[in-house]
């Protein structure tokens, strides 16, 4: 293994395969930082480009990308709230804040280590462990990945904080624009007013870049706040080899937690980077900083969120089975270059996975090297001036509205979900708990349906697992509120 494993990272580092990796790494960095591309869209937009390379070049280029617009959602979310994917809405729930005290450089130096350390961990995770990961994930049943999905609703009473019960009404406004569309099951259009753009319900990166993007650009402009940040009050402020250490075990548990959720087909970062901020919270000697500037928050999230590359690597690689929107689109990209992924593909073809190990790990370190030196340029978008930078944004929002599928449906939903977010923000409404809602509620619902199609109802609790599951979700749901209601009762007896 050692040995196999040395020579993958061998052909990882001669000079055309690192120039395919830091390729990959800054396109998918620009990729992941521009609201309304996924990183499934950028792998997808640059196969073509791979046609005329070698297999294992092609690979390293599009693993690099992969890689690098992970990370690449958390600089928009952190620098100016709008998350350029929906698994960086976690990071910027503690990363704009941050930037807002004037502390963009610790956010951003936070995530990029962390993105890095934990994208090691997963690949490390991966290489010694991929075949029983992968052994487990294919036994899951729909009922587990019910469970799974119901875990990280239940994050919202954690994230809520004192104002769970509007972060509660939040998550709910966001299962129900999830019933928009075509029932997954029986095929009956639901909501749809006749209206044929909305069989296949509201996207959601449109959603994602109302809610975040255009909502705050509508805030900013009612509240009047045209103040451009002064970039004087940053010096000092990166992060000090202290900083990152006092953070090694919520780097190390985060990467954890996302490589084993990303394992699970269709599980996704997502999650992962949800559920791992409301595990940290709940653990963390600071969980009363949680959300308004916390660094551990942000380690938390974008752990996480790269931990999950390594998981979903772990079903495509030994099963053939995408863990991930993103590793669907590499497994048509490797089935280009007549290359099968599976088990068949150790044997056939050992040096192309041991090469891709080399690449993911020498990726991680290019994506350290090349963030850390970006950071100082990501900054300088808080110095903008509110009025260039909300017309940037509003560009940037309608451009990558209409890119998901060339609609000019999609922008005005975009416009839509802009004011929707607005109006959340004025009256004191988290908008992040909706997006939880979209992307978890497809999830919860086809399962569970599922789930009852094939053994009944009380498969939740016979299977061990399940029933295992469910009651940590409904105990991280019950606790949290419990003690808010404690402390509640305990605020006027110390005035």
């Amino acid at each position: 293994m050692i040995e196999s494993v040395l020579g993958g990272i061998s052909v990882a580092i001669g000079l055309a395969p690192f120039l395919a990796i830091l390729a990959g790494i800054v396109l998918g960095i620009i990729v992941g930082a521009m609201p309304g591309l996924s990183p499934s869209m950028g792998v997808a937009l640059l196969v073509p480009f791979t046609y005329g390379m070698s297999p294992m070049l092609a690979l390293m280029l599009l693993v690099g990308i992969y890689i690098g617009a992970s990370y690449g959602g958390s600089i928009t979310a952190i620098t100016i709230n709008a998350p350029g994917t929906a698994s960086a809405v976690a990071t910027g729930l503690d990363g704009y804040p941050l930037t807002q005290k004037g502390q963009p450089a610790t956010a951003l130096g936070v995530s990029i280590v962390t993105s890095a350390s934990a994208g090691m961990v997963g690949t490390v995770i991966l290489i010694l462990f991929s075949l029983p990961l992968a052994a487990l994930a294919v036994r899951f049943h729909p009922a587990e990945y019910f469970a799974i999905a119901l875990f990280g609703l239940a994050t919202i009473a954690s994230l809520g904080g004192r104002n769970w019960l509007k972060a509660f009404v939040a998550a709910i406004l966001g299962l129900l624009i999830n019933t928009v569309g075509t029932d997954p099951i029986s095929g009956a259009e639901r909501f749809t007013f006749n209206i044929t753009a909305l069989s296949d319900g509201f996207l959601l990166i449109p959603a994602l870049i109302g809610l975040f993007a255009l909502s705050e650009v509508f805030t900013g402009i009612e509240k009047k706040d045209f103040r451009a940040a002064r970039m004087d009050r940053f010096a000092d402020k990166w992060p000090r080899l202290g900083d990152y250490w006092r953070l090694k075990y919520v780097t190390l548990r985060s990467a954890l937690i996302g490589t084993l959720i990303g394992i699970f087909p269709g599980a996704g970062a997502t999650i992962a980077s949800f559920i791992s901020y409301d595990v940290s919270k709940r653990l963390s000697k600071r969980k009363d900083e949680y959300g308004d500037g916390c660094d551990e928050g942000v380690c938390a999230a974008e752990g996480a969120n790269s931990g999950s590359v390594g998981g979903a690597m772990v079903p495509l690689l030994t099963l053939g089975i995408p863990g991930s929107a993103t590793t669907a689109v590499l497994i048509g990209a490797m089935m280009i270059h007549d290359l099968t992924p599976g088990p068949q593909l150790f044997l056939s073809d050992p040096e192309i996975i041991y090469g891709i190990f080399g690449a993911m790990l020498l990726a991680n370190v290019v994506l350290l090297v090349v963030g850390l030196a970006g950071s100082r340029l990501w900054i300088q978008v808080t110095s903008i001036p509110k009025e260039i930078l909300f017309v940037l944004i509003a560009m940037m929002s309608v451009l990558g509205s209409f890119a998901v599928r060339n609609s000019m449906f999609d922008v005005l939903c975009c416009l839509g979900f802009g004011v929707f977010g607005w109006l959340l923000r004025r009256y004191g409404y988290p908008v992040a708990p909706i997006i939880l809602g979209i992307v978890l509620g497809s999830i919860a619902e086809d399962n569970f349906r599922r789930a009852i199609i094939m053994d009944g109802g009380s498969v939740f609790f016979t299977r061990p697992l399940s029933a295992v599951m469910l009651t940590l979700a409904i105990l991280s749901f019950v606790v949290p509120l419990m003690q808010n209601r404690r402390r509640l009762k305990d605020e006027p007896a110390e005035i």
